[in-house]
């Protein structure tokens, strides 16, 4: 309790702009004590204004008044001294580099605690204090430390900006209201931030549904990893299994044939050597047959020779005529198992081929490169043809329902529901989502190439029955004087070379809606960047004598 009395002196005894110890202590009329130096430092800045007040109580004395010591309180301040329990401000509290520092401190300055938007100055705890205790002071708007407090003074004024001239775009003071910016559009800088703040948050807004989405994606796309791992994980195992299957039974078919082989190789073998043997058993009997002959041959007794020749017994037959082809059957055996090898190498390789040439596609949600080139164009292009059912019965739809001509006469089209019954249009068969491409060739006085959601009127002649007049379509308008863009009845002149082909560019999931100019080169005229809720369906809505067909680019 001690420690905390003489705290309570020390801190009253302290200078409230250097929170030091009085030194030279001078008394304003006000009550509040300051250094001498302290003070005449700080009415040395304000003495532009003519005008000097009191630090903490904002009290102001014309003409500046003369200070004088006071004497006792300096000499309590000298007894206080010698204490020898006078604290600094810790480090922590003293404002660094990369600090707002207080405005009223002198010498080393402690950091701001609040900044105030009236006073346009940074306060530390100490010197913030008649913010909260002075009545006048309360009504003041306090923020965090800011060091861009001098930028909401006027530069020519030195008043503070709390008005916002929306026809320059800048915040102004209210000298500025009276003078350059007088006559213009002006408001509150406080109305415009909340206008602004509206937007702000719907830009938030904005932002937080599509990092959900974004967040949806990469969710979406991890699962696809995850699907393509598997998928190839799983394909790798069985195209394994299956190979080592075949390798199996390939093995076990070479191991059958050469069991066959053998076989066969055996059984013929058996049967040559046995006819082998046959023959030469009959060789030996014909050499000793061949024996006796020539022993008779050499008899001198014709009568014992002629007795002996007829008693001889008749030769067997000759078995010297076989035909043998032993190996034929083997050559046969080879070619075989060499055509079963081609026709197995030919299904092989007809498979990986037709492996290689899979291609699994990932639709990827996130935004991609725009096209470049008419080549990168002409990747997403694909045909559009008019849907009957769509078209009002002024028109007349030809080519394989790919052009619309407008006509005098009415079509005997039957009723439908999707008809556009008042005005003079068409939507496409084809519903368009992810990235299309198509080129819209036409003749005549004028047409609007349009883009539409399905839901968009059909019955009668109101804004939201017209390509353009609504937030259910856009439309590029074309004629041979003019270009112009429609969108929810607000349109966009358009420069650019005319052409009677206009090529449309959509990327529905990244949002962009693009025109072009297509002669011998492709022209932007006009690009859309919004977002599309609902699939698009491509029109067109045609002027008297005007004709339109979706052609194929080429």
């Amino acid at each position: 309790m001690a420690q905390s009395g003489v705290q309570l002196d020390r801190e009253t005894f302290s200078c409230s702009i250097c929170l030091e110890l009085l030194n030279d202590p001078v008394s304003l009329t006000c009550g509040h004590n300051y250094c001498m130096d302290c003070i005449k430092t700080h009415w040395d800045g304000e003495g532009q204004k003519r005008v000097y007040s009191c630090p903490q109580c904002r009290q102001a004395f014309t003409p500046r008044p003369v200070l004088l010591k006071n004497t006792m309180l300096a000499d309590l301040v000298e007894e206080l001294k010698k204490t020898g329990l006078q604290a600094a401000p810790a480090d922590h509290c003293y404002a660094g580099p990369e600090d707002v520092a207080c405005d009223v401190c002198t010498g080393r300055k402690l950091k701001a605690l609040k900044s105030c938007l009236v006073c346009v100055a940074s306060y530390c705890e100490k010197h913030l204090q008649p913010h909260y205790d002075v009545p006048p002071l309360k009504k003041h708007k306090l923020v965090e430390p800011s060091e861009k407090l001098q930028e909401i003074l006027c530069s020519r004024h030195n008043e503070v900006m709390k008005i916002f001239c929306r026809t320059d775009q800048q915040c102004i003071c209210y000298l500025c209201s009276m003078d350059e910016h007088k006559g213009h559009d002006t408001v509150s800088a406080a109305a415009e931030r909340t206008e602004r703040q509206r937007e702000l948050e719907g830009s938030r807004l904005n932002i937080q549904q599509r990092i959900q989405d974004g967040e949806k994606d990469v969710k979406v796309l991890q699962q696809e990893v995850e699907a393509i791992n598997g998928s190839a994980d799983k394909a790798v195992t069985h195209s394994e299994k299956t190979f080592a299957e075949l390798i199996r039974l390939i093995q076990k078919r070479g191991s059958d044939v050469k069991q066959q082989l053998r076989a066969k190789q055996e059984t013929e073998v058996s049967r040559v050597r046995d006819l082998q043997e046959k023959l030469e058993q009959e060789i030996a009997e014909l050499k000793r047959r061949d024996a006796e002959l020539k022993t008779l041959a050499q008899h001198e007794d014709h009568n014992q020779f002629l007795q002996d020749y007829r008693s001889l017994p008749a030769l067997s037959e000759s078995t010297s005529s076989i035909n043998i082809h032993p190996l034929r059957y083997f050559e046969d055996v080879t070619a075989a198992v060499s055509e079963a090898r081609e026709k197995l190498q030919d299904v092989l390789r007809e498979t990986w081929t037709n492996i290689s040439l899979t291609e699994t596609q990932v639709d990827v949600l996130l935004p991609q490169p725009e096209p470049k080139t008419r080549a990168d164009f002409l990747r997403y292009s694909r045909d559009i043809t008019l849907d009957p059912n769509t078209a009002n019965t002024r028109l007349l739809l030809s080519e394989g329902n790919r052009k619309a001509s407008r006509m005098e006469q009415q079509q005997s089209y039957p009723s439908h529901p999707d008809r556009f019954t008042d005005v003079y249009q068409v939507l496409s068969k084809e519903s368009l989502t992810g990235r299309w491409y198509w080129e819209v060739e036409w003749s005549g006085v004028g047409v609007h190439v349009a883009v539409a959601y399905k839901n968009i009127s059909r019955a009668g002649r109101g804004r939201e029955c017209y390509f353009g007049f609504n937030d259910k379509s856009w439309a590029l308008y074309c004629s041979k004087e003019s270009l112009t863009f429609w969108f929810n009845s607000v349109y966009t002149s358009v420069s650019g070379p005319r052409s009677s082909r206009i090529g449309v560019y959509l990327d529905h999931s990244a949002g962009v809606l693009s025109f072009y100019s297509v002669s011998g080169t492709m022209t932007l005229l006009h690009r859309v960047q919004t977002t599309f809720t609902q699939p698009l369906y491509a029109g067109v809505w045609l002027y008297s004598g005007t004709t339109a067909e979706f052609c194929k680019p080429k």
